[in-house]
């Protein structure tokens, strides 16, 4: 019926939308909270409601809260993974500066980390063609083609 409250917001080709509100929160429910939202809101309430039983349906205990709290949990991992490579970062920036010679300092700057307003973003340039970068399994610390066993005056 076109005085319908519900027929702006569920639209006959989504009939799955309505079926899971109803089912979760019942049609009389719904019908007196959109009364109740000024018309300009209806919309985000229905879809609000809409993600809410879909949620509820998939898992009827915690609902979308089950989901923000996945989403909340991959974030701060995200945001460990972050720190760590940042970590990572400036560990390889700090390590190059101490392994490249002197006059390499100021033309060499393999990943540098600036302040740009509110974060931080990454620059990446391209290492010189006679770049070294150390690694723990190597033994030659000094990247000159001398293999170092850590013993006497090799160093």
């Amino acid at each position: 019926m076109p005085d319908c409250i519900f027929a702006p917001y569920f639209p006959p080709e989504e009939p799955q939308k309505f079926a899971n509100v109803h089912k979760i929160f019942g049609a009389s429910n719904v019908s007196k909270l959109l009364n109740e939202v000024q018309a300009h809101q209806r919309e985000d309430a229905v879809n609000s409601l809409a993600y809410e039983a879909e949620a509820r349906i998939k898992d009827p205990v915690y609902g979308c809260v089950g989901a923000i709290s996945v989403l909340q949990r991959q974030v701060i991992r995200l945001q460990k993974e972050l720190d760590a490579t940042n970590a990572d970062l400036i560990r390889y920036s700090t390590c190059t500066d101490h392994i490249l010679p002197n006059n390499q300092h100021q033309d060499h700057q393999a990943t540098r980390i600036h302040e740009d307003g509110g974060g931080s973003s990454l620059v990446h340039q391209s290492p010189p063609a006679n770049f070294y970068y150390p690694s723990p399994w190597n033994n030659d610390p000094l990247g000159d083609g001398n293999f170092h066993t850590g013993g006497g005056d090799n160093i």
